[in-house]
Formats: C-alpha cells, structure tokens, sequence
C-alpha cells in the first residue's frame, strides 16, 4: 500500500504558503479546505496553498511536492483517526467518530492517487476554481526524470 510523504527542494515552502508541512509528513491533497472559497479568497499566501498546497497530516501545513512510498496499514489507520479529529477541532464535526467516514474518502482517494506509481515517484497538484467546485489535477514525475535543476533555485547565500 502507497502514500505520499511531503518532500522538500529548497526553502521556498516556507515562504510561500502560511505555514509550511515538515519534510517526510505523510501527505494528501487537502482540497476539502477549499470548498467553500471563492475567487476573492484566491489572495497571497492562500491563493499559493489553494494552487499548489498539499495538506501535511502531522503539522496540517503545506507542501509543493509529496514522494511516493510504502505505508503500514496500522500508520493508515492512526493517521485517518489524525484526520477525524483535524475536522473535530478545525472544522466543526460533531466527533471522531461522525468524522471518520469521511476522514477514510479521503485517505482513500490518498492512496487511489499513488497505488499506481513507482516508490520515490514525485507528484504536484494544482487546483482551479470552477463553477463546480474545486478542479484538482496532478502531475507524476518518475525519480529516474526528477532533474534537481527543475526545482532548485541556485544562487550565494553571500549576497
């Protein structure tokens, strides 16, 4: 069984979006915090998380890039309880155990997105606003493809 783990390049997460996932999270989309939003709330740092964010499941922040790897089904199952409480304390559901069914959907779709992939295969995401809701697509790139020049920013850190 396969799922996404946060992954970083260089520290432009941390500039980026409010508040950054650590590396090695476990990872899912996260549109669903984006349900109710409208172009107006498409602004700075929460237009940047709404267009490329993935949601980190220890710290909730947001990740550009998650990796493709192996997970333990008792990992899963703590991690979906994790989740049911996030909608508990941020989003109002009345308990756990109301939240769990829909914490599953959403490891569910998690796991549907990567089963298909090779280990160490990066995924990004970008969402759109449409008039039916949020539009996520994603991009695979295969790690024998990954070229660290594609996400690097080189520079001197003496300037």
């Amino acid at each position: 069984m396969k799922l996404a783990r946060t992954i970083h390049f260089d520290e432009s997460d941390r500039n980026v979006f409010h508040y950054a996932a650590r590396t090695g999270e476990w990872a899912i989309s996260g549109g669903f915090e984006f349900s109710d939003w409208a172009q107006a709330d498409l602004k700075g740092k929460n237009r940047q998380a709404f267009s490329n964010g993935w949601l980190g499941l220890e710290t909730f922040g947001r990740a550009t890039f998650v990796a493709v790897t192996q997970i333990e089904e008792a990992e899963l199952e703590a991690l979906t309880t994790k989740l049911a409480q996030h909608f508990v304390d941020m989003y109002g559901a009345p308990s756990v155990e109301a939240a769990l069914p829909v914490a599953k959907q959403e490891m569910e779709h998690a796991k549907d997105l990567c089963e298909d992939h090779d280990p160490n295969t990066l995924i990004a995401i970008s969402r759109e606003l449409t008039e039916a809701g949020v539009n996520e697509q994603f991009r695979a790139i295969k790690s024998e493809d990954a070229d660290l020049d594609q996400f690097a920013i080189h520079g001197s850190l003496d300037d």
